[in-house]
């Protein structure tokens, strides 16, 4: 099997989906990790994206390095993109699969994965494959969101629907939404004996982070590979993702709009 192939990103890289991570931080996407990390430690950030976190994660460890993979160069060309942005000299790009890395045993003191294995076709190789390039002692990270936990108000019955398409399409690209309930498991079957669960959640109840979050999913129905996927699969036609579309708009509008998004969080010791 090529492992390349095996799972598509359902959310794609269209400028509504890379606004939602361009919001990312490692103070708020990755605070369970910051205590254990030290100048000068060797990282590796598998999924990097946009590199936000990357960029963070390299500010913390100078003069130590941070090494960031993807699957592809055009999606490293984003994280290229950040460093140059903020003048961050101590970070790399490669393109490498989570299912096999292209690096030897024991090269990093921590391995990080941010929202990257609810998107993997084997998450417990995933995480064997990072625990195989982390130093012995060293730490290997990964936080995912868990759809099946999403919350909000007003129930909004287009959202409903919206939810039960993205869980469609997300199990139809071989990945897990619900991956953030999963972690501790995926990481016990991956051979970890050492391992510290957490979890954590985003909330988006103030006008602004409503009118964002509703506006970015506003457009992302509409316009993402998500979007395409539902129609071409004829999972939903485009009268319901403008149905959709209106919802998130309508919600970012009420004053008593609330959303709550859970992650699942795991630290284990190589």
């Amino acid at each position: 099997m090529n492992d390349r192939s095996a799972t598509s990103y359902t959310h794609g890289h269209h400028e509504s989906v890379l606004r939602s991570h361009r919001v990312r931080t490692a103070e708020n996407s990755a605070s369970y990790l910051l205590p254990h990390l030290k100048p000068g430690m060797t990282v590796l950030d598998v999924g990097c994206g946009p590199a936000r976190i990357t960029v963070d994660l390299a500010a913390r460890v100078a003069p130590g390095w941070v090494t960031a993979v993807e699957l592809t160069d055009d999606a490293l060309s984003l994280g290229r993109a950040e460093a140059r942005r903020r003048n961050v000299p101590n970070v790399s790009f490669v393109s490498s699969d989570v299912h096999a890395l292209d690096f030897p045993d024991d090269t990093f003191d921590v391995v990080h994965a941010h929202q990257v294995l609810q998107h993997v076709a084997d998450p417990v190789r995933a995480l064997r494959e990072m625990r195989r390039v982390c130093a012995p002692g060293g730490v290997v990270a990964a936080r995912d969101a868990d759809y099946g936990g999403f919350i909000w108000f007003p129930r909004l019955p287009a959202l409903d629907l919206w939810l039960r398409l993205y869980d469609r399409a997300a199990r139809a690209n071989g990945g897990e939404p619900d991956a953030g309930r999963r972690l501790l498991s995926w990481a016990i079957a991956a051979g970890f004996d050492d391992i510290t669960p957490t979890g954590s959640m985003w909330c988006f109840a103030t006008a602004e982070t409503r009118d964002w979050w509703g506006g970015m999913w506003a457009e992302r129905i509409l316009q993402s590979a998500l979007s395409r996927q539902l129609v071409d699969s004829g999972m939903a036609t485009m009268v319901e993702l403008k149905e959709i579309s209106a919802a998130w708009q309508a919600w970012a509008a009420a004053p008593d709009g609330w959303l709550a998004m859970p992650h699942g969080e795991i630290l284990c010791r190589a």
